[in-house]
């Protein structure tokens, strides 16, 4: 199979380019600074040599984006707009003027999309989409705004011949350096893995290894188009999901944290509080009722596997350095 992956140098396009080259799939990675043999050049705005790749490849997968890992300025947030709807609106074009298009078009979204709330979940059927919720930022409005362009923008593409299905996932969870997973053990090590503003917030997460299994589970049924939640079925408290963490690290406590020390906390990250803050309970409802199996459906069990797996690969880097 011939995949095109737009934006795959972040996190999650080399948890899924790794994955599928493993599988032995024909992976071209789409970047601003092409240096590997699968790399091709692009710049996310314009149409270019690299279209070539898109005529006549199997699925490509559009995870291109301006990383939200960064303080929510007026700046970034628009960064952060124009690159998502600008991007996808490239490949619509570029799979729209192939004479060989691919037969699947996976685009990366997000849970953000969903309302800020702690009463009831949001599937696909039933969730409520944010940007009116009261007593939040008003800059979460903008978020959510993004998320609506960025699918908004997919869907609105001519490409009659190829299967389109937005990703709305939650935060992916690997072992890799730099990841979300990374950051959440470093601070847990540190002792601060506690709870923030009274950790009541819901935090939807997906094992990496699930999140490779659901993006090829969705290229393989012809019958999944349009949104997708990609979480696991185990949404938890951030309170009770940084327990679970600090035990299956081996820490027993973890400091807890007000509003403005998370304020404080996110200013001296480089990152802000939506990340720490915002309710996400996602439910994964069209992938359950088609009977995809997650590997790793517990965040209990997830926990200790990622830990296992990050205990393995310092050991291993710990021994090469030496």
């Amino acid at each position: 199979m011939k995949v095109v992956l737009a934006g795959g140098t972040g996190q999650v396009g080399t948890i899924l380019e790794r994955a599928l080259t493993a599988a032995g799939h024909e992976v071209t990675v789409l970047t601003r600074r092409p240096v590997r043999r699968c790399d091709v050049g692009w710049d996310g705005v314009t149409l270019g040599p690299w279209a070539e790749a898109v005529d006549g490849c199997d699925v490509v997968v559009n995870l291109a984006g301006r990383s939200v890992s960064c303080r929510y300025t007026a700046e970034n947030l628009q960064a952060m707009m124009d690159s998502r709807v600008d991007s996808t609106r490239l490949i619509g074009k570029a799979i729209a003027g192939a004479a060989r298009p691919p037969r699947v078009w996976l685009q990366m979204s997000t849970a953000t999309i969903y309302a800020h709330r702690f009463d009831a979940p949001h599937d696909e059927a039933t969730g409520v989409l944010g940007g009116s919720e009261t007593g939040v930022p008003d800059y979460w409005a903008y978020s959510v705004e993004i998320a609506r362009n960025w699918e908004r923008a997919q869907a609105d593409a001519g490409t009659l011949a190829t299967r389109k299905v937005a990703l709305r996932s939650a935060m992916v969870m690997s072992p890799d350096r730099g990841g979300v997973f990374d950051v959440l053990l470093r601070l847990t090590r540190l002792g601060l893995g506690g709870p923030v503003a009274g950790g009541a917030q819901y935090v939807s997460w997906i094992h990496a290894e699930d999140f490779v299994r659901a993006v090829e589970f969705l290229i393989a049924r012809d019958d999944f188009e349009g949104p997708v939640n990609l979480s696991s079925p185990d949404p938890l408290p951030q309170r009770d999901f940084m327990r679970t963490l600090r035990r299956a690290w081996g820490v027993p406590v973890g400091l807890p944290a007000t509003r403005w020390m998370a304020e404080l906390g996110a200013y001296a990250l480089r990152s802000d509080t939506e990340l720490l803050l915002k309710s996400r309970r996602v439910m994964p409802g069209r992938l359950s009722a088609a009977g995809f199996d997650f590997a790793h459906p517990e965040w209990e069990g997830a926990a200790e596997d990622l830990v296992r797996r990050t205990r393995r690969q310092r050991s291993r880097h710990g021994r090469a350095a030496r």
